[in-house]
């Protein structure tokens, strides 16, 4: 995780400042999440660079080391029954979708316009947020989102997604995708990631 949050992640920070100058370089996660709905129109270093710093940013705060573990609101554990059955049926959904995705991207857990939840994955370092996709994704506002890059698992995992993807769920921080849910995203809103820490110390 030091490699992936000191390396890769600070790799995308660059890379947007690089493209959009003071935009990305003033720390505004209000002004990151706004980039990320027009980043396939704006080109590609812009939804590679953009796509990839809001993606992780989003990924290390909704990450807690397992003694600090919790579990959803009441609000939310509601929505994933409504929608799942259970937790465990969200945690299948999830697998699926992250199994499914082939080659290198995301699996996200988010609330549709319709305002139930949802599961789908994006491709590379795109997200439900970016409006143009050139392929089928579930409209949504993410809320948790787990990185199936191979360079976010490959160093403890090798080739085993499945056990990574499993390991997840031990290191979510509830609070804060419940944080997510009701806040921002029951309400319509994209959700801005809150500076993260020491997140890059988590070890799945």
């Amino acid at each position: 995780m030091k490699v992936h949050h000191g390396k890769h992640h600070a790799a995308y920070v660059a890379g947007l400042n690089a493209a959009v100058g003071k935009t990305a370089k003033d720390g505004s996660m209000a002004a990151l999440t706004a980039l990320q709905r027009d980043a396939v129109k704006a080109g590609t270093a812009q939804r590679n660079h953009g796509g990839g710093h809001y993606n992780h940013a989003l990924f290390w705060v909704n990450l807690a080391a397992a003694s600090g573990s919790s579990e959803p609101s009441p609000d939310l554990a509601a929505a994933i029954d409504d929608k799942f059955g259970s937790l465990d049926g969200l945690k299948e959904a999830f697998a699926k979708a992250a199994m499914g995705r082939f080659g290198s991207g995301w699996a996200w857990l988010g609330v549709t316009p319709q305002g139930s939840l949802a599961v789908t994955s994006t491709a590379n370092q795109d997200n439900p947020l970016m409006e143009g996709l050139e392929y089928s994704v579930e409209k949504m506002i993410p809320i948790l989102g787990l990185d199936v890059w191979e360079h976010a698992y490959y160093l403890k995992y090798q080739n085993r997604r499945a056990e990574y993807v499993s390991a997840f769920w031990n290191l979510v921080n509830w609070k804060k995708v419940s944080r997510n849910y009701e806040e921002y995203a029951k309400k319509g809103q994209p959700v801005p990631p809150t500076p993260t820490g020491g997140g890059h110390a988590m070890e799945l």
